[in-house]
């Protein structure tokens, strides 16, 4: 499955110059880190969930721009962040600016990515574009404690890892949505419905990441990462739910203290694979997505409509 680029191919070349201009510094330190940023982002999902929510609704104009901007800089923002914190030497096959430039300066990196995009709302007086996109940061940091709270026990139930996503990453795309819809529309049930397409799509993109990690194809991201770095994922929290006492201790004991030896981890793969963990995740997966397009078919068929069932098929399609 494509991205749907065609149908924003002028108005992402717009998004690229405006998003530029946002980032610029009159440092030069700070600038030639921002360069460095704007050549290696990523195949720019967010923004392009951003102008196709307001395509949808209307017109884009430049508070969709600044919108698809925001949310540009805040997952940039948090990308910088994640490297310090996950001591990541790569981002996009490429050195991160963790590795290059070290901690300190990417804190402040961060910080000064977060209040760009503070300044590009407030300066343009696109109070509640800033109030969706601020509330996504707020839950997005929640979801990281709770899930930073809840891997020390090894003992997540399904729901609680449903939360835990919902803030962490499926927030952040219902904002994206919500954002474009509102800068468009400004009805403010159109927006609701479209941050419920978004936060549906959202679980459904986290849970196929989830299953990357029990992937025997190169993916892009090393087989059995998260078992390494102890997260509970959906496929192993089923399997420590659904299995035998002794085997479950054995799973959890090789998680905690033996999470670096490349047999032990294969045999959790097998076990998770063997009860069934993978293909419960996959049906979940596929019932948040079957959620998300119902959402969107409540909107008249068009071609931005398309687009973004394409983008949701993409997300869930994704082989990296």
């Amino acid at each position: 499955m494509k991205l749907p680029t065609d149908l924003l191919k002028t108005e992402l070349q717009v998004f690229e110059t405006r998003f530029k201009e946002a980032v610029r510094s009159n440092a030069p330190l700070l600038d030639r880190i921002m360069r460095y940023i704007v050549k290696r982002k990523g195949k720019q999902l967010r923004p392009m969930f951003v102008l196709l929510s307001a395509k949808l609704n209307g017109e884009i104009n430049d508070p969709a721009y600044r919108a698809a901007s925001l949310v540009e800089l805040l997952h940039t923002a948090t990308l910088v962040h994640d490297d310090v914190v996950d001591d990541s030497m790569e981002r996009r096959g490429f050195f991160s600016t963790y590795a290059l430039w070290k901690a300190k300066a990417n804190v402040l990196i961060g910080d000064y990515l977060l209040a760009k995009g503070l300044l590009l709302s407030l300066d343009n007086s696109d109070y509640q574009i800033l109030r969706i996109l601020s509330d996504a940061v707020r839950k997005m940091s929640e979801g990281e404690l709770l899930q930073l709270e809840k891997a020390r026990s090894l003992n997540l139930k399904e729901d609680i890892y449903y939360e835990i996503i919902r803030n962490k990453t499926a927030s952040f795309l219902a904002s994206a949505c919500a954002a474009g819809a509102w800068s468009t529309s400004r009805d403010e049930e159109i927006t609701e419905k479209m941050r419920l397409f978004g936060e549906k799509t959202g679980m459904a993109f986290q849970i196929k990441d989830d299953l990357f990690d029990y992937a025997s194809e190169n993916v892009g991201k090393p087989t059995g990462n998260d078992i390494k770095e102890k997260k509970l994922t959906l496929p192993l929290i089923y399997t420590l739910n659904n299995i035998d006492r002794e085997t479950r201790r054995k799973i959890i004991y090789i998680v905690k203290n033996n999470n670096n030896d490349k047999q032990k981890v294969k045999w959790v793969i097998e076990q998770v694979e063997k009860s069934g963990g993978i293909n419960y995740a996959i049906d979940r997966m596929n019932q948040f997505k079957n959620e998300a397009l119902s959402v969107l078919h409540g909107f008249p068929a068009s071609p931005e409509r398309q687009g973004l069932e394409d983008m949701v098929l993409f997300v869930t399609d994704r082989k990296y």
